[in-house]
């Protein structure tokens, strides 16, 4: 079972289009401000589905129900009369719930019953602020399932006249694979009064969508609930943290508005999705430019999804720039240039287990040119049992010996690319045991881009966790893979490396010349940063050669965490200029695209697909790459 191909977040950066109808995708304007004012509406809503009845009985339900009508927020949704606060616990989740099945690439959930096929443990702090519902924890949460952690996101109350005076709660959350990036997307909902009897209903939940390639399902059900209504410990403070959340997302506008915004560019907005051969495998997608940032819908199997702006889409392999890249940019601008030539044997002492690490760097290792490889095929590494062993293990100390597994075969540092997350695991750990000996052995390199880069860039609160090793919030930080991001942060990521030079506030955060290199945009005159990336998949030269396009010799490589990919005229006709872009890139078909231009585009989706030229075409009648 080639596990790595679930686990590693690897891209194959090919530009064949295959013909596809997009299909048509929802949009929805989001909230920019957190609600000033009480909610409008008067109470009269005409409910069909999940009414008071169906969530004070006991019946399951045949079928998921419509996402946006079971969980959205009705438009004559009144202001709610009774706050919760206290904890909200799901009573033996992990036995309930109807499971479908719709693909399992590697085998992993067996015919019997399993917890696979049900929730984990769900109990959860709650506080209240006017109609939003705010969960105490939003990170990844560990439950210590054999399958399932959760991320459980901010959700919203309100009053309805027929739920007989009770309060209507729904919220969003995620199903986590263990030690793994995949996310699995789904709302619950439930009706509460502190004052009547019962103080709770059962909680309805369903689960209709994800970003996973290798595993789909659809799971729902009914489950008994109990509430318990206490003063929360920081109530205040989460109260003003999801204001300011929410006060300082980025302005949005459907994706359609680029039509309307840019009347004269000709820009058609479904051929940004045209290529994909399966379009429904598309979770959700946005371009950033002049400090908005236009997004799709988020679609599930049953409708659109009732909290797009709040729906978790994994990072896989954009952690390794995210995270991981942003990490070393930012060490350097602590401490210096220097730091990018620090040996990584000088702080992973288990180095002495295989291979040659007597001259490889954090730069050398940033670029996936350690010199210690197995095979050098086209991402050979990445797809072997060697590298399964080093995803499927948890504990910190395994997982370390895995990584240096890779030692058939040696190189001169930063000669050869040979992708490998193993590598970017080791430089994190080396990143983290440098971090100890300069500010001391209490400070985490992943809490350090938190604190310094993510949290003033304005992150979510659910996008401030990582996955880390041994299952457990105190394990060590990954680096390859495992942020969880939302439509904003992402937005927000791009923007800060893409246009704001690393600087937060006016305060250069990031080594700027790093950040550059990364950009593929180094002085004019200089080298061409990175490794180039070599012996690739016969499908990048067919898909060339379908399209009638000559290859350019050195026009894909690897910097520092970043692929860049070089445009020329040559290849590209429609240009009327040379340039590199830099992309960011994850398993399954998760992308963002930074261009010379000044915008972003990102998309996250599970077909294994990773068509971005033709956005690429469409962002350049917007703005022109070529002035």
């Amino acid at each position: 079972m080639k596990t790595s191909l679930f686990l590693c977040g690897a891209l194959i950066l090919c530009l064949s289009i295959a013909r596809s109808s997009s299909g048509e995708r929802k949009e929805h304007a989001q909230d920019s401000v957190i609600a000033a004012s009480p909610l409008a509406g008067t109470g009269h809503v005409n409910r069909q589905i999940l009414t008071r009845e169906d969530l004070f009985g006991s019946s399951s339900l045949s079928a998921p129900v419509d996402d946006t009508a079971g969980f959205g927020i009705p438009s004559d949704a009144a202001e709610p009369t009774e706050s919760l606060e206290g904890t909200l616990t799901l009573n033996n989740p992990q036995t309930g719930g109807t499971f479908t099945k719709i693909s399992d690439i590697f085998h992993l959930i067996p015919a019997s019953d399993s917890p696979w096929k049900h929730l984990a443990e769900f109990s959860f702090d709650f506080v209240q602020s006017g109609s939003y519902l705010i969960p105490r924890r939003q990170g990844l949460t560990i439950t210590g399932s054999p399958t399932w952690n959760y991320i459980v996101g901010p959700g919203r109350v309100w009053r309805e006249d027929g739920d007989d005076g009770y309060m209507r709660a729904s919220l969003p959350f995620a199903l986590i694979q263990r030690n793994q990036n995949c996310v699995h997307n789904g709302e619950m909902t439930f009706l509460f009064n502190a004052t009547k009897s019962p103080r709770i209903s059962n909680v309805y939940y369903q689960i209709t969508q994800e970003t996973c390639y290798p595993m789909k399902f659809n799971l729902w059900g009914i489950v008994s609930a109990s509430y318990s209504p206490r003063a929360v410990a920081g109530s205040d403070t989460l109260k003003k943290n999801h204001e300011t959340e929410l006060s300082h997302r980025m302005p949005t506008k459907p994706f359609s508005a680029l039509q309307t915004d840019f009347p004269k560019s000709g820009i058609d907005i479904a051929t940004f999705t045209h290529a994909y051969k399966n379009p429904e495998n598309v979770t959700t997608y946005g371009l950033v430019i002049n400090g908005v940032n236009y997004v799709s819908g988020c679609p599930t199997r049953f409708g659109e999804y009732a909290f797009c702006a709040d729906m978790r889409l994994p990072s896989y392999s954009i952690a390794k720039s995210a995270f991981a890249g942003v990490a070393l940019m930012r060490l350097g601008q602590l401490y210096g240039r220097s730091v990018y030539s620090e040996l990584v044997k000088s702080f992973v002492p288990q180095y002495v287990l295989g291979g040659k690490w007597d001259a490889t760097t954090f730069g050398n290792t940033s670029d996936m040119a350690t010199g210690n490889f197995n095979v050098d095929g086209y991402e050979a590494d990445e797809d072997s049992a060697t590298m399964d062993a080093f995803l499927v293990d948890e504990k910190f100390e395994a997982k370390v010996a895995d990584a240096f597994a890779f030692k058939r075969n040696y190189a001169p540092p930063g000669t050869k690319w040979v992708y490998q997350s193993s590598a970017t695991f080791l430089v994190t750990q080396a990143m983290n045991a440098y971090l100890h000996q300069r500010e001391g052995g209490g400070r985490d390199l992943f809490d350090m881009v938190r604190d310094d880069v993510y949290i003033p860039l304005g992150l979510s609160q659910g996008g401030l966790t990582t996955i880390r090793t041994d299952n457990s919030p105190t394990g060590a930080p990954s680096g390859y893979y495992g942020l969880f991001f939302s439509q904003d942060d992402i937005a927000k990521i791009g923007r800060f490396l893409n246009e704001g030079n690393g600087t937060i506030n006016g305060i250069q955060t990031l080594e700027p010349t790093r950040l550059k290199e990364a950009l593929f945009r180094s002085a004019p005159n200089s080298a061409v940063s990175g490794v180039p990336i070599v012996n690739e998949s016969a499908a990048s030269a067919l898909g060339a050669a379908v399209l009638g396009r000559k290859r350019v010799p050195d026009s894909r490589r690897y910097s520092h965490g970043f692929w860049g990919r070089y445009i020329s005229t040559t290849e590209f006709p429609q240009y009327s200029c040379d340039f590199w872009i830099s992309i960011m890139a994850g398993y399954g078909g998760n992308l963002v695209a930074l261009l010379p231009n000044g915008t972003s585009f990102y998309i996250f989706s599970d077909g294994k697909e990773f068509p971005w030229q033709n956005a690429i075409q469409e962002i350049n009648k917007l703005t022109p790459i070529c002035k």
